[in-house]
Parts: structure tokens; sequence; C-alpha cells
């Protein structure tokens, strides 16, 4: 069998959520949209439902997954509805939903349901890409509270730049989040994981951890808090052949590496098609054996190569990591044109392997 895995460490994954939720004060959404960014939705879930507050996911489809996997905690739909049509589906799996456009609030009052829906209403602080506006939120509130089969729980928002810690446009975002809904009933929600690392005066009654549940932080610098995660995925590999090169010779496609000196080339069975970056370059650090490493050569789609020149005692059969306990995710983005989110909603045709 192919030796390319993913190690999904379940523990680690409920350590970044006790963090998130402490740091938050109040009640967390555990965010496994996109398969849990990589992950395995359904796995994960399982792992942290008996202490999670709920979950969050993009839509209805990947909620319904969770709901026939026997995930009975909360459900977020972050998108809200799609359609009108929607809506009984919603309160048959006991969802709850984000209102975030005025047609949803429209089709709402359209639409008469046989029990309340819960809906979180989302304000546009300075995101603009989806949210009620802040002049309009206060009037759409109450248009919603004014349904009986609407219950109105949270106020909620989505920072833009909270991973620059420097930026003062999470500041106006917060001064307008509050400007908006002032005087409004409910709890709220603005924290995802930058924000509950590196913003503490934003923190509300409901955080929405993302990408820090799985280990990444979301800074380009060394940051206190964020040091305290877990990666939970190590994607690792073996070497599957080993050249012996003279200086002077090209590797892999592009010749985009030519060997200076006497060169071992180990060759991985790991690619861009596993969701290795195709354009990390050379140096990207990998770990060979559990020893400090780097990538050398274009990565291909079923292969990348390393450099075993210091490594005298590894070949054949060798064990790669790629990411994980070893080498950081964040360094491997610091590398390749790519984003900590993109590296690991990427990763895919590499069998997942779960550790508790």
């Amino acid at each position: 069998m192919r030796p390319a895995r993913a190690l999904i460490d379940l523990s680690a994954l409920r350590h970044n959520y006790r963090l998130a939720r402490s740091l938050g004060g109040g009640r967390a959404l555990a965010v496994v949209k996109a398969d849990a960014y990589g992950h395995g939705a359904v796995r994960c879930a399982a792992a942290l439902e008996p202490e999670a507050d709920g979950f969050a996911v993009a839509c209805i489809e990947e909620a319904l997954v969770l709901r026939e996997a026997g995930i009975r905690k909360p459900i977020l739909l972050l998108e809200g509805f799609f359609e009108a049509s929607e809506l009984p589906l919603l309160l048959q799996h006991d969802l709850w939903c984000v209102v975030h456009a005025p047609w949803q609030v429209e089709a709402l009052e359209r639409t008469p349901l046989p029990a309340p829906l819960t809906v979180w209403l989302k304000l546009d602080s300075g995101m603009h890409r989806v949210g009620i506006g802040a002049d309009d939120y206060a009037a759409t509130w109450r248009r919603l509270e004014a349904l009986p089969h609407v219950r109105v729980a949270v106020k909620m928002s989505h920072f833009a730049r909270a991973d620059e810690l420097d930026c003062a446009r999470t500041r106006e975002q917060l001064d307008t989040f509050a400007r908006a809904t002032a005087g409004l009933p409910g709890q709220t929600s603005i924290c995802n994981s930058p924000a509950l690392l590196g913003w503490p005066q934003a923190r509300g009654d409901w955080a929405r951890p993302g990408l820090m549940l799985y280990g990444v932080s979301p800074f380009a610098q060394d940051h206190d808090l964020a040091a305290q995660l877990r990666p939970v995925m190590t994607l690792e590999s073996k070497v599957i052949a080993v050249r012996e090169l003279p200086a002077g010779e090209p590797v892999g496609y592009g010749a985009r590496f030519v060997t200076e000196a006497p060169t071992r080339v180990g060759v991985v069975a790991m690619g861009y098609a596993d969701g290795y970056p195709q354009f990390a370059v050379n140096g990207t650090p990998v770990a060979i054996d559990g020893r400090p490493g780097r990538l050398v050569g274009r990565v291909s789609m079923d292969m990348l190569t390393v450099d075993l020149t210091d490594h005298p005692h590894a070949g054949v059969g060798s064990v790669v990591e790629l990411w994980g306990s070893r080498v950081p995710a964040a360094q491997v983005v610091a590398h390749s044109q790519t984003s900590s989110y993109r590296l690991l909603c990427a990763v895919k045709r590499v069998p997942l392997q779960y550790q508790d």
C-alpha cells in the first residue's frame, strides 16, 4: 500500500478546543466545516461532542452528515439557508441558522413554521462579505423578533483582519458592532480563532474557533497563546527510492534544483494531488526519521524529493514528516504560495488514521 497518510490526534483536538473555550469565557462552537478542515468532520465531531457546546458548518449538507452520524449537539449553519424550501429541514434536524441577508429575512416572513427556528443574526461590521448593514441591523432584529416562528438568539459578526495584531480595522469593527447592537437583547458571537487568541476585548458569549482547533496558529509571528496549541494532523509518507547524484545534476521538473555537490536525493510518495503545496520552494522543512531535513526540486503530482545527504542512515522506507509535531504547518506555509487554511483543507487522497 502507498505509505502516504495523515495521522489525526484527537487528544490534541480536544486540548485545543478546551483552550479556545477557556479563552472565550463562555461557550464555543467547534467549526468543523470543509470536513473539519480536512481532518474528517464526523470523527472530529464525535471526539468533541462530550464536551463541545455545539458545532458550526457551512451549509445544511454538512450538518446532515453529522446528524446522520449521530451527532446531537447544536449545529449552526454559518451560511444559513439558500432556499426557503430548506427551512422545514432545519427544524426537522434541530439546526440553528445564521441569517445574513435581507432576502433571508423576507423568506422567513413568508414561511410560517410549526415551531421556532433558532437564528443568529449576522452584522456586516466591515468585512463586507455577508451580513446586515449596521444602519439596518436593529430594525432587522425587530422584524425577526416579531415572528412567532423565529427565535433570534445571538448577535454575531466576523473579523476581516484579526490575524494582524497591529491593525486598527479590528477595533473599528468592534466599535461598529457595539453601536449597531446597542440595546438589543440576546447573546453575542464575534470571535474567530485569531480574535480569541489575540483580541481579548472582543470575546463574547459564543466563540467560533476554527483554525486553532486543528493546532495551527493564525499569526505570522510568534504568539504566547498560539504556542499552547497542539498540532492535530501529521502528514507523512516514506522514501520509496534513493538517487546518488554528482554535482551539477538537475532534480525534477524544470530543473528548479541543481546539485552543487554530490547529493543523495530521496523520492517520497507524496505530491500536490495529496494536498502538499505544489509551489513549496527548495528548502521547505521536512523531518526525515525524526531529524530536520529539506525539500529539493519541484513538487510533482504524486512524488516529491528531499535531500538525504546529511542523513546517512536514511534510505528506502525512511519516514518523512511533511508537517505535524516536528514540522509546524506554519513553517510549510511560510515556504509556499498558500495559507494555513488551504494547506489543511487541501489534504485528500491520503487515508486519515485516528489516534487518541
